[in-house]
């Protein structure tokens, strides 16, 4: 059965327009053991994801992409040189993982944090809660749809 996903992404880093460039890529760098247990345990092929800009002036959902390659090791945790570099974690016995999505569309319509919050059929949606940082939330169908309606609405 298909799940959905808001996953964060910090657009100075990786953002929507990245992964329409890209049309597909790696979700490397979780670093977050509940994180990796959801993209390990839950993800699968197909699902949805909401993909979300955080740590910018105003955060909010900026477009859509799919789940095309389930939990596999995030082998950027083995190289020195990458800003994910962790040495717990070896070829031999990863520690952490990504999956790989797939560009769906861009919203036309930026879904900002404050219109999350202010809509009363979005009640209970993770990202409105205060003080929840993580990076990979899972969404109900009905919240993915309105605010995927929100973001296609010009």
């Amino acid at each position: 059965m298909k799940k959905y996903w808001l996953m964060k992404t910090e657009p100075a880093t990786f953002s929507i327009d990245d992964l329409e460039r890209d049309k597909t890529c790696h979700w490397e760098g979780i670093r977050n053991y509940q994180a990796r247990n959801i993209m390990r345990d839950e993800f699968q092929v197909g699902d949805e994801v909401l993909i979300y800009h955080s740590s910018t002036k105003i955060p909010g959902a900026a477009g859509i992409a799919k789940v095309v390659k389930e939990a596999y090791p995030d082998f950027t945790a083995w190289d020195t040189k990458s800003k994910y570099f962790d040495k717990r974690s070896t070829p031999e016995n990863p520690v952490w993982l990504m999956v790989d999505l797939e560009f769906v569309s861009r919203f036309l319509h930026f879904v900002s944090i404050t219109e999350i919050k202010n809509n009363p059929k979005l009640d209970g949606i993770m990202v409105a809660k205060r003080g929840m940082r993580l990076s990979i939330q899972p969404l109900s169908k009905e919240h993915f749809e309105i605010i995927k309606r929100a973001g296609m609405e010009t």
